[in-house]
């Protein structure tokens, strides 16, 4: 007789895994000098739920988290989970009128907010009443949550996996923010899956520092940490110089990061005991191959570092055998495509020396066949879901190329394309290679107008600390690199003390200057050598 096909074990939602800590005496959370059981910490959420319960008016349930990295920030997104409300991340980089737009775009019927961010929303209409705003560092906020009914754990059962846990903003480099929506279903899957492919347990101890309105906080660290029931070491902001003393009076196993921490780890003072630490795991994105080796080797952990998209449907990851300048590799379905013939472009071709020969038939956008069904959608978007979602595909906005053996390698934005000398140029891997040059901390390329046809590259180089421009050591070490293309040779080349970036360490290209002025250098004929303009 054959054995009945068990029914799959449902996914649960974020709510459900926050309750399922209700009883949990572990340690769940270390914030300065204090700490809190899970059972303390579902019990704080449950005070916070009733709040939200009271304050709720018809229309969408969205409450605005204005919140540094606090205890008093976790305790709200747990709250949340528990209630089955909303929270929208507020952005304290971003300022006046933009900063009013995200709160009233996403519809926020209540505001939490602390001291650290009050000046910000200060003479901005928000729409949020004065009476809907809740103080948290004031007398009357504590006085109102002792007042509050709480919510029962248990009723976190009831809410709709369907329901909106989170509304992530992009980070808007090239153009105005969308609001991710994060489902609670998604957010339970994200908890699961984070847990069982790192080989996350109760024992195991996550390192929170990135900002708390950024979905990597909240996916990458807190999520998982919900799952397995782990300890949460949780601090106010980065700090570099604080960073292993963490980890070892915590004992930390795992560390999330997006951007340049590991970056700015390794630029403190190396020791000969630096890997006599308890860190097995710095999962995160975006850090350069250099960073990642170094980390893996001074710090004695392993290093995941992984391609992805806010919106969930695009992963990529780095694999023990990815060469050199690659993402990874991504599971079935994901391909790079032709926007305009809709086709799978050709695996890309190369030189001796490693440049790439057809960027115009390779590169494509990252697009991901199979899994429309994990696109959840924008808040109030539809022209920005219909462009995501096209031909029942989902279409990144990431330009990529391919090698033969399937390997991507990013290529930029959509619109990260020059026309040098009537060549087709991706901007991602002229970044890459001119991020090599020991005194550059990052890279921008961009277009300026030919002043003849087409494009002029503009390398827009943001100096690392301390570090001094040496025109010598710059042509020596372009005239060293075998895969220079040598349609990718800045004509320009400006330096700069910062590049614009995100909180997470992205860099905001519309912001970045792109005159070509007096403080530019621009590059001498045939040469590799560069004087000023004029």
């Amino acid at each position: 007789m054959t054995e009945p096909t068990p029914e799959p074990t449902p996914e649960p939602t974020f709510g459900a895994l926050v309750a399922a800590r209700a009883e949990d005496d572990a340690t769940a959370l270390w914030f300065e000098d204090r700490s809190w059981t899970w059972r303390e910490v579902v019990a704080e959420a449950g005070r916070r739920a009733g709040l939200l319960e009271e304050l709720r008016v018809p229309g969408p349930w969205h409450v605005g988290l204005a919140l540094e990295n606090t205890a008093e920030h976790l305790f709200w997104w747990c709250a949340a989970a528990l209630a089955g409300a909303t929270m929208v991340g507020i952005n304290p980089t971003r300022r006046g009128p933009d900063l009013a737009r995200d709160i009233t775009f996403t519809e926020c019927q209540a505001m939490v907010v602390d001291d650290s961010r009050l000046a910000l929303l200060d003479g901005l209409d928000t729409g949020v009443p004065a009476e809907r705003t809740l103080r948290v560092d004031t007398p009357g906020y504590a006085a109102r949550l002792a007042a509050a009914t709480p919510l029962d754990p248990a009723r976190a059962a009831a809410v709709d996996p369907a329901t909106a846990y989170s509304l992530v903003f992009t980070s808007g480099t090239t153009s105005a923010p969308k609001a991710v929506i994060c489902t609670q279903r998604r957010m339970g899957r994200i908890a699961v899956q984070q847990a069982e492919r790192r080989s996350l347990t109760a024992a195991d101890v996550f390192y929170v520092v990135m900002p708390m309105f950024h979905s990597n906080a909240i996916m990458a660290g807190i999520a998982p940490a919900v799952r397995t029931g782990g300890t949460i070491v949780l601090r106010r902001r980065f700090s570099a110089s604080s960073w292993l003393p963490d980890v070892r009076r915590h004992g930390v196993t795992f560390f999330n990061y997006v951007g340049k921490p590991l970056h700015y780890v390794l630029a403190t003072p190396e020791r000969p005991d630096d890997a006599d630490n308890p860190l097995r795991i710095a999962f995160g994105n975006e850090a350069s191959e250099r960073d990642i080796a170094e980390f893996s080797r001074r710090f004695g952990c392993q290093v995941v570092d992984s391609f992805g998209s806010s919106e969930g449907e695009i992963r990529i990851i780095r694999t023990p055998d990815t060469p050199p300048g690659s993402l990874g590799v991504a599971p079935e379905g994901t391909v790079v495509i032709d926007p305009e013939t809709l086709q799978e472009c050709p695996p890309a071709r190369f030189d001796a020396a490693g440049v790439l020969l057809d960027a115009d038939e390779a590169v494509g956008e990252i697009v991901n066949t199979t899994g429309a069904a994990l696109f959840e959608g924008y808040w109030n978007n539809p022209e920005a879901e219909a462009a995501r979602l096209r031909h029942g595909w989902v279409w990144s906005g990431d330009l990529a190329y391919r090698d033969a053996d399937g390997f991507f390698y990013f290529a930029g934005r959509s619109g990260d394309w020059l026309r040098v000398d009537g060549e087709n140029i991706a901007v991602a891997p002229v970044e890459r290679l001119l991020g090599r040059f020991p005194a550059f901390s990052g890279v921008a390329v961009l277009a300026v107008p030919d002043e003849t046809v087409g494009d002029a590259v503009l390398a827009v180089a943001e100096l690392a600390a301390g570090a001094a421009f040496d025109a010598d050591a710059f042509a020596d070490f372009l005239a060293a690199q075998p895969d220079l293309g040598t349609k990718w040779v800045p004509r320009y080349l400006r330096l700069v003390e910062a590049l614009p970036r995100t909180p997470t360490s992205k860099v905001v290209k519309r912001q970045v200057d792109t005159s070509v002025d007096a403080g530019v250098l621009v590059r001498e004929a045939a040469t590799y050598r560069y004087r000023p303009v004029g």
